[in-house]
C-alpha cells in the first residue's frame, strides 16, 4: 500500500541553513538511487531563537514544521522529530555542506541560496494536449459528509451513453492523476480508456487539490462513500450509460472497490488493480518483511521488528478507547526500547519524544480503521465480474498471497465471475522494474504497462457490450 509510500517520503526529508544572516530560504537537492529530491527550507527568527518549515515539491509536501533548529556558526543542525530525520551541516564560502541522517541511512546534502533546477525525466507515455476526446472539470457532492469533490471527467465524444469507470486511487492523500513519483498513471488509463470508448471519472481525495474535506481524520469507510458520491453522480449524466458503470481501484482502491459493490447495484463490474485480499495488520507486516527482505536487511532485525510490530498491531486491534490505547502504546513502546535497541531513535530527540510521536502516527484514524479491516468481508459479497490484477515484482502487496485470497473470497459468496492476473517484472505501480522496491519508481521512464492497459480495456468492453 502507499503508507510505505508515505514511508518513503518521510526518509527524503530534509533540512534548512543559511549564509551568515541564516533567515530566509535555502535550497537542495537529495540524489536518492538516482532520484532528485528538491528541498526547500525557509528559516526565520524571533525572541526565541531560529524556527523553519520545509517543503519537498517534487513530492508535494509542503510547511512541514522542523521541530528543532540549532545554529552555532558555522554549525547548523535541523532535526524534524515526527519523521526521525537529523541534518548536520558546516557553513562554507555561502552555503551549508552536510548529511541528512534517518532511520540507519545518510545522505549528502548541501544547502544554498540558488534555486535547484528540477531534472527532467522523461515520461513517454503522458498524452498531451489537445485530446481526442472530451476532458473537462466536474464536481459532486457528498451530501453525507456534507463536502464537494472535484475531479476530471473524460468522455469519447460529445454526445452518446457510453459504459464509465471511476478511478479509486491508493492510501495517502492523493490527487486526481494518482500523481507519485513524478508519474500520473491515472491519467494515463483515464486517456486510454477513453480513447477506446470507455467514460473515465477521476477526483481529487477529500482535502486535496480542489477537493473540501479532511483527509488526515479519514478512514478507508470515509474514502468508500466518496467513490460511492461518485457513483451517483455518474448516473445524473444522460452521457453515461447507467447500466455500465464500473470502478477501478488500485492497491487502497482496490479495498474500496469491493466495498462500494456491496453498497449498491449501481456497480456493474470492478478492476482491483495490485488489490488486497488480507487483513489489513497481516497486509502491512508481510509488505514491511517483503521490503526489508529486499532491502538486504538482516533476518534477525526483520524478525525482531516484526515481533515488536504485530504486538502493536495487537494493542491497536484490541482498543477501544482512544486515551487508553495512547497509555498502551507507549508503555509497550518503552519496554521494547531498551538501551541496545534505540537505534531507530535520532541523534538529539529524547525516547519520550520518540515514543510519544510514534504513538500519534500509528493511532491516527486511518491506521485503527485498516489494521481492523478484513478485505474479505466484502469481497464475499460481491455478485459482479471482478478482474484482479497484481505484478509479480509487488512487494507492497505480493501478488501470489493477495490474488489467491481475492479469487477464494468472491467464490466463497457464490460469484464465478471472477479473473485474476499476475505480470512477471512489474512492480505495484504496474511499471516494468527491475528490483520491485518503491526506490525505483520514479527512475523508471514507464508509467503503466501497456500489456495491463489492453487488458483492462479489453476486459471491461467484454463486460459491457
Amino acid at each position: 500500500m502507499k503508507k510505505t509510500f508515505l514511508l518513503f517520503l518521510t526518509t527524503i526529508f530534509s533540512l534548512s541553513s543559511f549564509a551568515q544572516e541564516i533567515v530566509g530560504q535555502w535550497n537542495g537537492a537529495l540524489d536518492i538511487q538516482g532520484i532528485q529530491l528538491r528541498l526547500i527550507f525557509k528559516v526565520t527568527k524571533s525572541e526565541n531563537g531560529y524556527s523553519a518549515t520545509m517543503d519537498s515539491p517534487d513530492q508535494g509536501a509542503k510547511d512541514i514544521p522542523v521541530t528543532q533548529t540549532v545554529y552555532e556558526n558555522p554549525k547548523i543542525k535541523f532535526v524534524i522529530a515526527n519523521a526521525g530525520i537529523e541534518y548536520s551541516g558546516i557553513l562554507n564560502h555561502g552555503q551549508f555542506v552536510g548529511t541528512l541522517k534517518q532511520a540507519g541511512m545518510e545522505f549528502p546534502l548541501n544547502l544554498s541560496r540558488e534555486s535547484i533546477v528540477k531534472q527532467t525525466i522523461l515520461r513517454p507515455q503522458e498524452p498531451n494536449k489537445p485530446f481526442p476526446y472530451i476532458s473537462k472539470d466536474v464536481s459532486f457532492k457528498n451530501g453525507n459528509a456534507g463536502i464537494t469533490l472535484s475531479g476530471t471527467l473524460s468522455l469519447p465524444k460529445e454526445t452518446g451513453s457510453f459504459p464509465a469507470v471511476v478511478l479509486i486511487s491508493g492510501s495517502g492523500p492523493q490527487n486526481r492523476n494518482h500523481e507519485l513519483f513524478g508519474h500520473k498513471p491515472f491519467l494515463i488509463i483515464s486517456d486510454y480508456l477513453t480513447k477506446n470508448g470507455i467514460a473515465v471519472l477521476r477526483f481529487d481525495d477529500r482535502g486535496v487539490g480542489q477537493s473540501q474535506g479532511d483527509f488526515k481524520s479519514a478512514t478507508t469507510h470515509d474514502l468508500a462513500n466518496d467513490v460511492e458520491s461518485a457513483v451517483s453522480y455518474l448516473k445524473t449524466l444522460k452521457e453515461i450509460d447507467q447500466d455500465k458503470i464500473g470502478l477501478i481501484g488500485h492497491s487502497e482502491g482496490g479495498i474500496i472497490a469491493p466495498m462500494v459493490a456491496t453498497r449498491t447495484t449501481d456497480v456493474k463490474f470492478i478492476v482491483l488493480l495490485a488489490g488486497t485480499g488480507i487483513p489489513g495488520d497481516e497486509l502491512l507486516l508481510l509488505q514491511q518483511e517483503t521490503i526489508a527482505r529486499s532491502n538486504g536487511v538482516s533476518e534477525d532485525k526483520i524478525q525482531r521488528s516484526l515481533k515488536m510490530n504485530s504486538q502493536i498491531f495487537k494493542i491497536i486491534k484490541e482498543s477501544s478507547d482512544e486515551q487508553t490505547l495512547k497509555r498502551d502504546l507507549s508503555s509497550f513502546m518503552k519496554e521494547v526500547l531498551t538501551e541496545e535497541n534505540t537505534d531507530q531513535i535520532p541523534n538529539g530527540m529524547s525516547k519520550e519524544q520518540f515514543i510519544s510521536t510514534q504513538v500519534e502516527q500509528i493511532s491516527s484514524p486511518w491506521t485503527k480503521y485498516f489494521l481492523k479491516l478484513d478485505p474479505t468481508i466484502a469481497l464475499e459479497k460481491v455478485k459482479c465480474p471482478v478482474l484482479a490484477l497484481n505484478g509479480e515484482k509487488d512487494l507492497q502487496v505480493s501478488s501470489g498471497v493477495n490474488l489467491k485470497a481475492i479469487s477464494a473470497s468472491v467464490k466463497k459468496g457464490g460469484n464465478m465471475r471472477v479473473t485474476t492476473r499476475s505480470y512477471p517484472d512489474l512492480n505495484h505501480l504496474f511499471q516494468r522494474s527491475e528490483t520491485g522496491l518503491p526506490t525505483e519508481y520514479a527512475s523508471i521512464s514507464q508509467t503503466f504497462s501497456p500489456k495491463v492497459l489492453t487488458d483492462i480495456t479489453n476486459w471491461i468492453l467484454n463486460q459491457t457490450n
